[in-house]
């Protein structure tokens, strides 16, 4: 029987970070069939890879693509640059379990992030609905999923700040058994992002148990990467101690110029712990910028009760008084943005309300449309004229501090964005259009900060390794054939902040499940991808 498809002259990197070798890769029903040489004659097609890098396709350890896959089913800003798979649900902010009562607060909540769809009509309620949503409508990139602890906790208790009761646990440690059940890989934690930053130590412990039971990872963005960034590394640390659960410190940095060169201490804090057999690791992206929903500027209180009680508070005279004294306040042990990062690096991406702030800072943009009124004044005024509808990026991050972490044998890469096309306008953060290709490029091939086969280790095997995929992430006889090829003279990415919607260079062919979804740099209409089960 014929082979579907042979690459052919190509450089194998295997993903295991072994050196290459120059051989041929023949792919039959979506797996790797063959490792060797293949004649012309012996596949339905071929594609000659000379002078190209053939290796596993790039697995994106932490973004939310799950949050547009119903509008962008293409994925064309993470299939660009070849990656075959996304790891979803971050942040504690997945997409399910909903439940009825409190559907609205989540659906709010998400509004910036989840972009407008007539597929997207919130009609799911588990995790396995919303994974068969997907599936309907088709996806060319395979998705695995985690549940957000923050979605669990609003189904339960909508924005309370209260502790759970032990009926509120026990409702809390179901449904997240349920999403187990349906397939997610693990648990995810926000512990900046309200609810789950009115999440105490217990609650996580408790959750943390039933992820024990069945080998589920936890994923965590920390408590604080600012002020508090190494007690909050010690809690997700003592979190997999307790249980002997691989533990993600998801795109770990240090926020705010004070901050720089803590991750120094991080990392030697993940290096004891492994040796003392807590399974942890991290993540990264190749940027100084990070970025989130606005909401992030306001300390924790303003956030109690969800996105509308927000909204009140920022029109009550009295609460903005209260929040001012907060954000102004030095020992505060929230993640405190506008101290940390001041109100000219923090810039408005994406705004539906009012799109010509995109691009702007907020300094110009209290300068231009609130004159006259005192910075934070003109911060409240805007976020309440905009309802809160829009994402910035915070210029907080050491460019030194990126390169410790990525070099790290303990960090997989990452992108932290959002499934996005050149249609959808705004100025989002272009790491959703060019997190892998930077990193080979600037960090691996011109930067040397480590050797080509152990860059792509680290975006092919060690992801997948992290989460549990048995059959991705390598190139090996009998896997899946996701693969990215790409030429290492040619491979740069091109988007910018500046202008953010620009694909890669010198990535010729993308496969997914062996369908050809990127043909010589072009998109191809093809929906191969798959939703990933834990067994």
């Amino acid at each position: 029987m014929k082979m579907d498809l042979a690459i052919r002259n190509g450089f194998l990197f295997d993903g295991a970070g072994n050196p290459a070798v120059k051989t041929d890769i023949g792919i039959r029903d979506g797996y790797i069939v063959r490792i060797g040489r293949i004649d012309e004659t012996e596949a339905e097609r071929t594609i000659d890879a000379k002078g190209l890098a053939a290796c596993p396709g790039f697995i994106d350890m932490h973004n939310h693509v799950d949050n547009g896959v119903l509008a962008f089913p293409s994925v064309e800003s993470y299939i660009m640059q070849g990656v075959t798979t996304s790891v979803t649900g971050n942040c504690g902010a997945s997409m399910a379990p909903l439940d009825d009562e409190s559907i609205e607060l989540s659906r709010r909540y998400l509004a910036p992030f989840v972009p407008s769809s007539e597929k997207a009509d919130w009609k799911w309620r588990t995790n396995a609905e919303y994974m068969k949503a997907i599936e309907a409508n088709g996806t060319a990139q395979n998705l695995a999923f985690l549940v957000g602890q923050g979605t669990l906790r609003i189904a339960v208790k909508g924005f309370s700040p209260s502790a759970a009761d032990d009926c509120e646990m026990a409702r809390m440690k179901c449904l997240l058994r349920n999403a187990l059940d349906d397939g997610c890989f693990g648990l995810s934690s926000g512990l900046i992002y309200p609810p789950g930053s009115f999440t105490e130590e217990r609650e996580l412990l408790e959750l943390a148990g039933e992820l024990a039971r069945c080998g589920g990872m936890y994923a965590t963005h920390l408590r604080n990467e600012g002020n508090f960034l190494a007690e909050s590394a010690a809690e997700a640390i003592e979190i997999g101690r307790r249980w002997n659960i691989p533990v993600q410190l998801s795109h770990h940095k240090a926020v705010g110029r004070p901050n720089w060169g803590k991750v120094h201490h991080t990392l030697r804090m993940m290096e004891e712990a492994r040796r003392e057999g807590v399974d942890v690791c991290c993540d990264a992206y190749p940027y100084t910028a990070a970025s989130t929903t606005v909401t992030s500027l306001l300390p924790p209180f303003a956030l109690e009760g969800g996105v509308e009680a927000t909204l009140e508070r920022l029109r009550n005279s009295s609460e903005r008084v209260r929040m001012a004294e907060e954000i102004r306040s030095k020992g505060c042990e929230w993640e405190n943005w506008v101290a940390g990062a001041r109100m000219e690096n923090i810039f408005i991406s994406e705004c539906s309300r009012l799109p010509d702030v995109e691009g702007k800072s907020l300094r110009e943009i209290v300068a231009t449309y609130y004159s006259g009124r005192e910075l934070l004044e003109g911060l409240f005024d805007f976020l309440a004229d905009v309802e809160c509808l829009a994402k910035m990026i915070v210029f907080a991050i050491d460019e030194n501090d990126v390169k410790a972490v990525l070099a790290h044998p303990l960090s997989c890469v990452a992108s932290d964005s959002w499934a996005s096309a050149p249609s959808a306008g705004g100025k989002p953060h272009p790491r959703g259009y060019g997190t892998f290709p930077r990193f080979l490029r600037r960090y691996v091939l011109d930067g040397g900060l480590m050797t080509l086969q152990e860059g792509i280790r680290k975006i092919t095997s060690m992801p997948a390794s992290r989460i549990g995929l048995q059959d991705r992430g390598l190139l090996r006889e009998g896997f899946r054939a996701d693969m990215t090829l790409f030429d290492p003279d040619k491979i740069r990415d091109r988007a910018t902040f500046e202008d953010p919607h620009r694909f890669p260079e010198g990535i010729p062919y993308v496969l997914v499940n062996g369908k050809v979804v990127v043909e010589e740099g072009r998109l191809a209409d093809a929906r191969p991808g798959m939703i990933l089960r834990r067994a």
